[in-house]
């Protein structure tokens, strides 16, 4: 049994390091990307951006999921929890603000078209 939960550790560890590097990842192409855009002066420089974000915030948050499966000690599960929360609300505000920019852009290119 001690061999079953030494290779799960492993494994949930692995993984875990493998979205938050995924997730740091898109963070900072996403990053990158937009501040190209920004000095394009593309118009959906903060949809985009706001997407990547909202993506690399996905990765990371899944990561804090796998953490629950290894934790064992309240103290731990309240801090993941407390992680988990935090990630999930800034994800929530991101999507919120994504649905703003895009009805902002929709609009526009509504009133271009009947002018």
């Amino acid at each position: 049994m001690d061999i079953l939960h030494h290779v799960l550790n492993n494994i949930v560890d692995y993984t875990m390091l493998l979205f938050e590097f995924m997730g740091v990842c898109v963070l900072i192409l996403s990053g990158i990307k937009g501040t190209i855009n920004y000095f394009q002066k593309n118009p959906y420089t903060r949809l985009n951006l706001a997407k990547g974000m909202a993506m690399g915030l996905e990765f990371k948050l899944g990561s804090e999921i796998l953490r629950t499966v290894v934790v064992r000690t309240w103290k731990e599960i309240l801090t993941v929890a407390g992680i988990i929360v935090l990630r999930a609300g800034l994800t929530l505000l991101i999507h919120w603000g994504i649905k703003n920019e895009e009805t902002k852009h929709e609009s526009a290119e509504l009133l271009d078209k009947q002018l």
